[in-house]
C-alpha cells in the first residue's frame, strides 16, 4: 500500500515489536517498505479494514471477497522435483513436478517483485503434538491472510519465543503476484509450488484462503511419515470414556458438522496426526463451509458466523445493515468461515490425546442414491474403501464443478493432499486398526429416494441418530444384513432410526432401476481400483463390489 502513499497505517508503529531475529532477508527479500511481525486479530482487523481487504459485519466477524478464486485452483499445484522427493513423491495429477531450475528464477522475479512492498508474517505452528510440531511461517501480502493464519495454526504470545523463532517452513501468500506460464512453465498465471528441499511454498495469483492451509497439510502428509506418524484428512472427537472417532471424507461430506457434537470432545475439525501414542489436531482453528448453515442443524458453528476473530469468506451481506446471509450463494456455493477452535464450547484442551481410536468412519456423499446411510467393514473392506476413496465432490469445493455433484474416487479421502502413494498411508492405517482393534463404519451422508435431483439428501437427525449408535456401541448386538453388491454388513435396525431408512432400495419407486443404479456404482469401483491393484494384496482386490452378473 505504501508502496504508493506515504503514510501510517494503524499498526505500522508496532509493526517490529514481536519480529523474530531470522528475517526476510534470510529468504532474499530486500529494499521492502515495511514488515508487520505477529500482529495480533484486533490489530490486523483494523489494518484488514483500512486496506479496504475486508468488511465488518454487524456481529463481528471480518468480511473478504476472494474475487475470481472461491475454491481451490487444484489444477495449479506443483512440487519441485529434486533428490529428496524424486523417489517418495506419488507423482501424477495431484503432484505435478516442477524444475529446481524453474522455482529458482520464479524466486528470483519475487525478490525482485517484493521491493517496496509491505508484508505481514505469522510465525506459528502445526500439530498440537509438541513431538511432532512443525515450525510455519506465514509470510502474506494481505493482512487479513495474517488474520486467517493466526486462526488456522497454533499461536504464541511468548516475545522471546517469537523473537528466536526458526521456521522448518514456510508459505509466502502474495496474491497481487502473478506467474508467466511461458517462463515459470505453469499451466496458468496462478500457482501453488511447493519446495520441500527449500522448506519453502509460493502462492502467487489467489486470494483463496484454504490455499494456506492445504499447503501446509500438504508438507504434513510428507513429512510426518518419515516419523510413523499417519497423516489423515479427517475430523477427530472423543468421547467421556476417552474412545477417539475419526470421521474421514472431502469437503461437503459432512466432517466439520458430525464431528461438532455436543456430546463429545471435538480434538479437530480436518486434519490430524495418528501417532504410536497419540492422535493430535495438526490445526488451531476450523475453515467450515457455511452456505445455508441454520441455527437448529449447527448451532456450534452457526455462533461462530457471529464472532469477533472470525473470518467469513464469500458470504453475501446487505452493506447498509452489515447483516449476512448464508443462504445468498449468488458468489460461490463454497462460503467459508475461518475461526480459532477455542470458539467451538467443547473442545479437547491443547487438542491433543493420548489414546488411540475405537471407531473410524469413512464419509461419502453418494449422489448415486444408491448405497445405504451406514455399514460395517472388515479391516480387508476398510483397506479397500480408504483406497478409493469414493464421494460426490460437491458444487463449490473446487474450481470447475457444476451445479451437479461428480461423482470421484479420491484416494485416502484427501487425494488431492496425499503427497506419497497411496499404499503407503493405507499400510500405515491397516497397522492401526489391527494393533487398536478398531471399528470402521461407511457412512453415507448422501442422497435417498433416487440420485441427486430425484431423491433427496438423508436427514442430518437420521445421520447422527446413526453414528450415535454405533459410536455409544448400540450397533453391537443388532441384526445385520450382507450387502448383495458390496458384502459389508448393513445393520437391520438402529435406535431411533426408521428401519426403511436402512434400506436404500426401499425409497425407490423402481426397484429395477435401484439395482441398474448399484450396479453400475459398483462398475465404477471396480475400474478406479484397477489403478492401485498392482502391489495390492489379493485379499484387499477381492474386497471390492461384485457385478449383478457374477453374484
Amino acid at each position: 500500500m505504501s508502496k504508493y502513499l506515504e503514510f501510517n497505517t494503524p499498526a505500522s508503529k508496532q509493526a517490529k515489536e514481536l519480529a523474530a531475529d531470522f528475517g526476510l532477508s534470510n529468504y532474499g527479500f530486500t529494499y521492502l517498505d515495511r514488515v508487520y511481525w505477529n500482529l495480533p486479530d484486533s490489530a490486523l482487523y483494523e489494518e484488514s479494514i483500512f486496506r479496504n481487504e475486508g468488511h465488518l459485519s454487524a456481529d463481528g466477524p471480518l468480511i473478504v471477497n476472494t474475487g475470481k478464486f472461491t475454491a481451490r485452483a487444484a489444477s495449479d499445484k506443483y512440487i519441485v522435483r529434486e533428490e529428496s522427493t524424486e523417489n517418495k513423491i506419488w507423482w501424477g495429477q495431484y503432484n505435478r513436478p516442477y524444475s529446481l531450475e524453474k522455482f529458482n528464477g520464479l524466486m528470483g522475479r519475487l525478490q525482485a517483485w517484493a521491493q517496496g512492498e509491505e508484508f505481514f508474517v505469522q510465525d506459528c505452528y502445526a500439530g498440537a503434538d509438541p513431538d511432532y510440531r512443525l515450525k510455519v511461517r506465514i509470510i502474506t501480502e494481505k493482512a487479513w491472510h495474517s488474520l486467517f493464519a493466526r486462526n488456522m495454526f497454533i499461536t504464541t504470545a511468548n516475545r522471546d519465543e517469537l523473537k528466536k523463532f526458526t521456521p522448518d517452513f514456510t508459505v509466502i501468500a502474495v496474491p497481487g503476484f502473478k506467474l508467466d506460464p511461458r517462463i515459470d512453465g505453469t499451466s496458468t498465471e496462478t500457482g501453488i509450488i511447493l519446495n520441500f528441499d527449500a522448506r519453502t511454498a509460493i502462492i502467487a495469483n489467489t486470494l483463496y484462503g484454504g490455499e494456506i492451509k492445504k499447503s501446509i497439510f500438504t508438507v504434513l502428509n510428507f513429512l510426518l511419515t518419515f516419523e510413523d506418524v499417519l497423516p489423515m484428512h479427517c475430523s477427530a472427537n472423543v468421547g467421556d470414556k476417552g474412545d477417539v472417532a475419526l470421521f474421514f471424507g472431502l469437503s461437503g461430506t459432512g466432517k466439520t458438522t458430525l464431528s461438532a457434537d455436543p456430546r463429545r470432545q471435538l480434538i479437530g475439525d480436518d486434519e490430524h496426526g495418528w501417532s504410536q501414542n497419540s492422535v493430535f489436531n495438526f490445526e488451531g482453528g476450523c475453515y467450515a463451509k457455511v452456505i445455508r448453515l441454520s441455527a437448529e442443524a449447527e448451532p456450534q458453528i452457526f455462533a461462530c458466523t457471529k464472532r469477533y476473530g472470525t473470518i467469513l469468506e464469500n458470504v453475501v451481506y446487505d452493506p447498509v445493515s452489515r447483516k449476512i446471509d448464508l443462504n445468498d450463494d449468488i458468489i460461490t456455493e463454497n462460503t467459508r468461515a475461518s475461526y480459532p477452535l477455542h470458539f467451538i464450547p467443547n473442545i479437547v484442551p491443547d487438542t491433543c490425546v493420548k489414546t488411540h481410536p475405537k471407531n473410524v468412519i469413512f464419509l461419502t456423499c453418494d449422489a448415486s442414491g444408491v448405497l445405504p446411510p451406514i455399514a460395517r467393514l472388515n479391516p480387508e473392506q476398510a483397506q479397500y474403501h480408504f483406497i478409493s476413496g469414493y464421494t460426490s465432490k460437491i458444487a463449490g469445493t473446487e474450481l470447475g464443478l457444476g451445479i451437479e455433484p461428480q461423482i470421484t474416487f479420491s484416494a485416502c479421502f484427501g487425494a488431492p493432499f496425499m503427497v506419497r502413494h497411496p499404499f503407503e498411508y493405507a499400510a500405515m492405517l491397516k497397522q492401526r486398526m489391527l494393533k487398536h482393534n478398531v471399528n470402521v463404519w461407511l457412512v453415507n451422508t448422501g442422497w435417498v429416494g433416487g440420485r441427486f435431483g430425484v431423491g433427496k439428501r438423508i436427514s442430518i437427525r437420521h445421520t447422527r441418530n446413526l453414528l450415535n449408535a454405533a459410536l455409544d456401541g448400540k450397533l453391537d448386538s443388532v441384526e445385520y444384513r450382507k450387502d448383495k453388491l458390496f458384502g459389508f454388513d448393513v445393520p437391520v435396525t438402529c435406535p431411533d432410526v426408521p428401519q426403511d431408512v436402512l434400506d436404500p432400495s426401499a425409497s425407490w419407486g423402481n426397484k429395477d432401476e435401484y439395482w441398474m443404479k448399484y450396479d453400475a456404482l459398483a462398475a465404477r469401483f471396480i475400474e478406479n481400483f484397477k489403478l492401485f491393484e498392482q502391489g495390492c494384496p489379493d485379499d484387499v482386490i477381492s474386497a471390492g463390489p461384485k457385478r449383478l452378473n457374477t453374484i
